[in-house]
């Protein structure tokens, strides 16, 4: 399980695992042991959000993980509903808090809009003014890197235009048969890296027939498969799972799949996410 040790490195200098836990649908009483069974397993990326609703228990699961804290890499992102400067001071030193450390590793914009108006109205201003927030806060050592989620280019630039620290990171729905290619090699242009959340498409590749048929081939798990993909296109990959299982499984991704098959996979369209939809960032939006 190599693929635990190895690490990209931000535009700012700071290391982050190429392999993270993501927690999304983890509730709080059960975020501590998911946590500590992660980082037993070898884990030190871990990624929460404050809507996610567990910073405290994810905060617990750090603190009493029983290896030092400057082994880990922590994320949480800021409420997308919070676009204003002084409602993001409050709510990043509100994270930290209720997560118990006094610095998280790196703090994201949740998305550009509202989660009840995705996609939607103008929030230019009310970026800026959150991202300064973050700006202020990284200078002020309370966060390690700073970035955001689910920011289409235009809303990047939104931010590039007045930023004096440009996002290290963009975390972004990106799975086989939901590859923003052209958006990926922007942020690479940018020197941002980008983060994939939900490959497995929130367990709703594990019913491809296309992609078992590739994962046999290679002697892999569906999961597996779609972790090494977005490895493979220079991404974090961010597996959300509580079992300890899953969580070796998915950190056994030390093969390389072919340019060819690559390829394939880079132009398969499948982002049907059924009962899912219903999520802003599975909407299709």
């Amino acid at each position: 399980m190599t693929i635990l040790n190895e690490t990209y490195t931000l535009a700012g200098g700071v290391e982050i695992p190429k392999l993270g836990l993501g927690t999304w649908f983890i509730d709080d009483d059960k975020a501590a042991q998911a946590v500590r069974d992660a980082v037993a397993i070898g884990y030190r990326n871990i990624d929460t959000a404050q809507a996610y609703g567990n910073e405290q228990g994810v905060g617990e699961g750090v603190r009493t993980a029983g290896v030092a804290r400057s082994e880990l890499f922590v994320s949480t992102k800021l409420a997308a509903e919070i676009k204003d400067y002084d409602g993001a001071v409050a709510a990043i030193d509100q994270s930290l808090e209720l997560m118990g450390l006094d610095h998280i590793d790196l703090m994201l914009i949740h998305a550009p809009q509202p989660w009840d108006d995705f996609r939607g109205g103008d929030y230019a201003q009310g970026n800026r003014e959150a991202w300064r927030a973050l700006e202020d806060a990284h200078k002020a050592g309370k966060l390690r890197s700073i970035g955001v989620s689910n920011f289409l280019q235009e809303d990047l630039e939104n931010i590039l235009d007045s930023a004096t620290v440009a996002p290290h990171v963009n975390q972004l729905l990106a799975h086989v048969g939901n590859t923003p290619a052209e958006l990926i090699a922007y942020c690479r242009a940018q020197g941002i890296l980008v983060e994939a959340y939900s490959p497995i498409a929130h367990g709703e590749m594990l019913k491809n027939a296309e992609v078992a048929a590739m994962a046999e081939k290679y002697g892999v798990t569906v999961p597996q498969l779609c972790i090494r993909y977005t490895l493979q296109l220079g991404t974090v990959s961010l597996p959300k799972t509580a079992n300890p299982d899953h969580m070796r499984s998915n950190a056994q991704v030390d093969f390389v799949i072919s340019e060819a098959d690559m390829s394939a996979l880079r132009g398969m369209d499948a982002r049907d996410y059924g009962e899912h939809s219903a999520f802003p960032v599975y909407s299709g939006k």
